[in-house]
């Protein structure tokens, strides 16, 4: 083997992978599912190309590393301690009932206990770094069914360690000692991840601290590096799983202030050894077992997605959550992970597994993970059509005390909060104040219970249950505000919202511009992108270390705010620029008007209307079927579709588009 080979295998991998994965993303199928494929086809079971699969597994485990990392990096402590009843509810009833499934089935076929016990252990574990990868590309990991999924996660990675201590104890029928042993293995273990985090805290800030004074990008970037790959290391020490200890110290990173420039330098790495770490699964396909016991793998493959997505919906369902979110979370979770592997060979050892099925649970595994990223694409579909099912909540033991039961009241022109988080609870102040009557709807049930003892007019309810809605009288209901952090839940919601209440005005919290189009498309009204106000957060903070006046940066912001939004909602709008140089309109506001079918202007010329004698603003624009024409003639008749640019101040602009809405104006 000469010395070039591990070089060799990586260019063969990266250019087979470009023309996979370039045709998966043409039939829009998930780049994951590529990646897999190239493994199966590049690997020792496949074309054979790769000379030498060790330096690629090595590879890999650092994408994986990197991976987990960066997962921790957006998670936070916060996050993490916020889903702690996922943690210590969800994954102990899903990975208690595969369990409990696989003992009860040895009974049954009279096959023995502890190889039943170790095949639980086996398909209890799902793939990490699959999930996440997936959950982070469709920027769902911070809804809640990303949530669920990554606390259940967290759980298995943790219980890797007693499934390895217990597996030689399986195949030898251990003794009082060797339990004895292995308690006192998992009590160092969590000793470790405790001091680990511990230290972290009180000394990673410092160190970075530090660092950063030195004002060299290379040294931040091998200090990250070195946090990052040291504590996996640590970890694994102690029997931990590397993915762990890379998690924990992005956790641990991600409560300081230099997070996110942690995650910008991390990302490029982390990308492109990732990669390694799928096709390196790929590989272990080994497509000579499935041509010989076909229909057994398919039917072993079936029981276990469905088997896993049974258990893990369950168990999502079990600490409170909708039956969508654990619908979503149960689909993400039914693969068999790749720790498994690990685990699958200490099983070879101990001899409780025989070379032909562990040869038969690699096929099986790989091509659990294989469908993966097709069913978590799939997931939403599946997740709408079985919202019927929804009506069987009622009969779920322990949860009727977390719906509302509170008594039915009369509300008109009100508004629907959905979500009581931060932007919730501050909407929800400021209504207050104000004596407008709103209701508050939120799936967290602890959060519910909770906040009815402080008096907030908030009820437990899944806001994409029409059944909800109507208890909370949509139809008499004047706005809609969902402030939740779930993309598939809030694009549910508006569509039902718009169903049951054409009128309402929907205002939307979103994470990104990518989900703009969409959402209007559904019905809402205004939707507010964090992208877009952080963009605006960035431009103020420039603005002031130039030590530009406070006023002059308000006002730019707002003008970037209004005419920003103003994009969002409406597509490209007129070239404005020339009108809004600096300082040649100060105390002007500048404002567009769509003209719809209903419109009293429909029809009628600018010199009918007379928008300027009426309301004191003025026309300096319109456009129509995308083309933009300044200062248009009175002789212009206004068209469904047209959008009128008005400048003036702030009342004479509201007069004037109350004209071209409505045909009463003040």
């Amino acid at each position: 083997m000469d010395e070039f080979s591990a070089l060799r295998d990586v260019i063969i991998i990266f250019s087979v992978s470009i023309a996979v994965v370039f045709l998966f993303q043409k039939l829009q199928l998930p780049s994951i599912a590529g990646f897999l494929v190239v493994g199966a086809l590049v690997g020792p079971h496949g074309l054979n190309l790769i000379s030498d699969l060790e330096q690629v597994h090595v590879l890999a485990e650092i994408g994986v590393m990197l991976l987990l990392f960066t997962i921790g990096l957006e998670f936070s402590l916060a996050k993490l301690k916020a889903s702690k009843n996922l943690f210590f509810v969800g994954g102990p009833a899903q990975m208690f009932s595969v369990l409990l499934f696989f003992v009860v089935g040895a009974y049954l076929l009279d096959i023995d206990v502890n190889s039943a016990i170790f095949w639980g252990f086996l398909v209890t574990l799902s793939s990490t770094a699959i999930v996440l990868k997936a959950l982070a590309e469709r920027g769902e990991s911070d809804s809640l069914h990303g949530r669920s999924t990554i606390g259940i996660l967290i759980f298995q990675d943790l219980a890797i360690v007693p499934m390895m201590l217990m597996t030689p104890f399986l195949g030898t029928h251990g003794s009082e000692e060797g339990m004895g042993r292995i308690l006192l293995a998992l009590g160092q273990s969590l000793t470790l991840v405790f001091l680990i985090v511990l230290a972290a805290r009180v000394l990673v800030p410092k160190l970075l601290e530090h660092i950063v004074r030195a004002k060299s990008r290379e040294l931040f970037l091998l200090t990250i590096v070195v946090l990052c790959m040291g504590t996996a290391w640590m970890t694994s020490l102690f029997g931990l799983s590397i993915a762990l200890g890379a998690f924990i110290a992005g956790l641990v990173i991600s409560e300081s202030e230099y997070s996110h420039q942690a995650l910008a330098e991390v990302l490029p790495f982390r990308d492109s050894f990732n990669s390694l770490f799928f096709v390196s699964i790929g590989m272990l396909m080994d497509t000579r077992v499935i041509l010989e016991y076909p229909l057994l793998i398919m039917a072993i493959v079936g029981a276990v997605v469905i088997g896993k997505f049974v258990t893990g919906a369950a168990a999502v369902l079990a600490v409170g959550a909708p039956l969508r979110s654990a619908i979503l979370a149960g689909v993400a979770l039914a693969q068999v992970g790749e720790f498994a592997f690990i685990l699958a060979g200490e099983g070879l050892t101990a001899g409780i597994l025989h070379p032909e099925t562990y040869n038969m649970f690699l096929a099986v595994s790989v091509l659990t993970m294989i469908i993966t990223p097709f069913l978590i694409q799939w997931a939403p579909k599946i997740a709408r059509r079985t919202e019927a099912v929804q009506r069987l909540r009622q009969w779920l033991p322990g949860r009727v005390s977390l719906r509302a039961e509170t008594a039915q009241f009369k509300l008109r022109d009100h508004v629907i909060i959905v979500g009581y988080g931060l932007n919730g609870r501050s909407l929800s102040r400021v209504l207050r104040e104000f004596e407008i009557p709103y209701v508050v709807l939120d799936i967290r049930g602890e959060v519910v219970q909770l906040e009815i003892g402080t008096g907030v007019p908030i009820q437990y309810g899944d806001a994409t249950n029409p059944t909800v809605l109507h208890q909370v009288q949509i139809e008499n209901a004047k706005v809609l505000v969902v402030a939740t952090s779930d993309p598939f839940g809030a694009r549910r919601i508006v569509q039902l919202a718009k169903s049951l209440n054409p009128s309402i005005h929907i205002i939307v919290r979103t994470r990104y511009l990518k989900e703009l189009e969409e959402l209007h498309k559904l019905g809402a009204s205004e939707i507010i992108p964090e992208e877009f106000e952080t963009s605006i957060e960035i431009s103020t903070l420039v603005l002031q270390s130039f030590q530009i006046p406070n006023n002059v940066i308000l006002g730019k912001a707002e003008q970037i705010r209004r005419e920003g939004y103003a994009l969002l909602r409406r597509g490209e709008l007129p070239e404005l620029a020339h009108h809004l140089r600096s300082g040649t309109l100060e105390g002007a506001e500048v404002e567009t008007c769509r003209i719809d079918e209903d419109s009293p202007a429909l029809g009628q010329s600018l010199r009918d209307l007379a928008i300027r004698p009426r309301t004191g603003a003025s026309v300096i624009a319109f456009m129509r079927e995308g083309v933009t024409e300044s200062n248009p003639s009175d002789k212009t008749v206004l068209e469904a579709g047209d959008i009128v640019v008005l400048l003036g101040g702030r009342e004479p602009v509201r007069r004037a588009i109350g004209l071209l809405v409505d045909t009463k104006v003040e």
